[in-house]
């Protein structure tokens, strides 16, 4: 069965799924999507993409080493629009690539607990940066985000949810997601589009 099979049975989430169905990409660069993701976190998509241009800009090949990284100026990386929590970020985690290794092969081996609690080792990594690494670098078909402010407004919205007792609404969530597995990172992927639309 299709994940759009699968997650049609929910009658609500159905009336949302349009367009061609999506496919999950792979990309075997983890820390530079890692690095990526950081210093997206807070930021509109327009802004990361121009700060995230200025990164690249600094290193001749546009996609640096972790050493290279790890050797970069704080003060350059403050001059792109970083501020100096994310320069630490973004260096802890080409620390942690050179010390503990983040290739590829060694984290498709990890489920997704495993992947979490190996990433959450780094200081400005926390589960829901891993989360969207397991969706949008690993390709993991099974992940929610629950505590992504998109997911929450989209569903919400969709299946007339009070959010005012934090603790109810994420364990409602929690709750109508299961229903969904195993495609849980197709439901967000088009409940974030519903929501941008």
């Amino acid at each position: 069965m299709s994940y759009w099979e699968h997650l049609s049975k929910d009658k609500k989430l159905a009336s949302i799924l349009t367009g061609a169905p999506l496919k999950l990409k792979k990309n075997k660069t983890v820390y530079l999507d890692l690095i990526s993701s950081i210093m997206s976190q807070q930021l509109s998509t327009k802004v990361a993409a121009v700060i995230w241009k200025r990164f690249q800009a600094l290193f001749d090949s546009g996609s640096p080493t972790a050493e290279q990284v790890l050797a970069a100026d704080p003060l350059v990386l403050r001059g792109i629009g970083l501020s100096n929590a994310k320069v630490k970020y973004v260096q802890n985690v080409a620390r942690f690539a050179i010390e503990q290794g983040m290739e590829w092969d060694k984290l498709k081996k990890m489920s997704d607990q495993e992947v979490i609690e190996y990433l959450t080792q780094i200081k400005g990594v926390g589960r829901w940066t891993s989360e969207m690494m397991l969706m949008f670098t690993l390709g993991r078909e099974d992940v929610f985000a629950a505590d992504d402010l998109g997911l929450q407004q989209s569903m919400a919205r969709l299946y007339k949810l009070d959010a005012t007792d934090k603790k109810l609404f994420r364990e409602k969530l929690l709750k109508l997601s299961s229903r969904w597995s195993p495609y849980r990172t197709y439901a967000c992927l088009h409940l974030w589009a519903w929501k941008d639309n």
